[in-house]
């Protein structure tokens, strides 16, 4: 056989199978999408990109703080029912709570307290020991009970025997008329139990002297319920506190932030 029939004769080079082919492409594929994946993380190939929303939903530190606030159904007043606390109007910023020993003692204790505006709750500032009426206390008083009065009650106007202290601003009547007479329910003397006096508005007209004598509800009820110096026993309906607790009260009372008092046994 020649040089050049053996040539011919040897068999052909075998194409690449379609099997290799499509592994090939599948290879390519996948480097293609690792080289996308990789682009679209890299912070350098993104800086030209719209920053992302930030897609944390949960409440920030701040947040948490705020929704976590549980304020206390009676707005820091202890001693009190709810049903009491609904009856102190909205836009009071001032606030002398009176809470009796029981329903038939005349001890007591009265605090101080403010708040900076109508919607957060009272802070005390100051607390006292106190004395009411003989008897304790009533919701529907008679002249002559020897029992203070329950309930909510406005401080409008003020006076006394002595002076109004420095920066007064509740309306004061210097009077000598502020003069006890008489003894206390226990015998013990009234001396300067009117030096300084704020009115509690039951049954009385607001805007007027501590001693004005009409009694718009009826003089059955009695009236002259007044928050006073203490003269160490019961008083027949008023709320004694010490000296200098009344000269700290009407230092502080201002009738722009509608003071009230709020008065009655523990529980009321």
């Amino acid at each position: 056989m020649s040089k050049h029939a053996r040539a011919r004769s040897r068999a052909p080079r075998t194409p690449r199978t379609p099997r290799r082919a499509a592994l090939a492409v599948a290879l390519g594929l996948a480097t293609i999408a690792v080289s996308w994946v990789y682009v679209a993380q890299d912070p350098d190939k993104t800086a030209d990109a719209a920053p992302q929303a930030r897609t944390d939903a949960r409440p920030q530190a701040a947040d948490r703080a705020a929704r976590d606030v549980r304020r206390s159904a009676l707005q820091g007043l202890p001693g009190i029912s709810e049903q009491t606390r609904q009856r102190i109007p909205a836009d009071s910023r001032q606030l002398i709570l009176v809470t009796g020993k029981a329903a038939d003692s005349s001890e007591s204790t009265a605090a101080l307290y403010t708040r900076p505006a109508a919607d957060v709750d009272w802070v005390r500032a100051e607390s006292w020991p106190a004395r009411n009426g003989a008897k304790g206390w009533s919701v529907d008083r008679e002249y002559g009970d020897l029992t203070s009065p329950i309930g909510v009650f406005a401080l409008t106007d003020a006076g006394g025997l002595l002076p109004k202290p420095p920066g007064t601003r509740l309306p004061y009547d210097k009077n000598r008329g502020f003069v006890a007479s008489g003894r206390g329910v226990n015998g013990e003397s009234l001396a300067g139990s009117f030096d300084y006096v704020v009115a509690i508005d039951f049954n009385r007209r607001p805007g007027k002297s501590p001693l004005d004598p009409v009694m718009p509800e009826g003089e059955e009820k009695g009236g002259n319920i007044w928050l006073h110096v203490d003269h160490d026993g019961p008083s027949q309906g008023c709320v004694g506190i010490p000296k200098q607790a009344m000269e700290k009260v009407l230092e502080t009372l201002d009738p722009a932030a509608r003071p009230v008092i709020v008065m009655g046994p523990e529980g009321f």
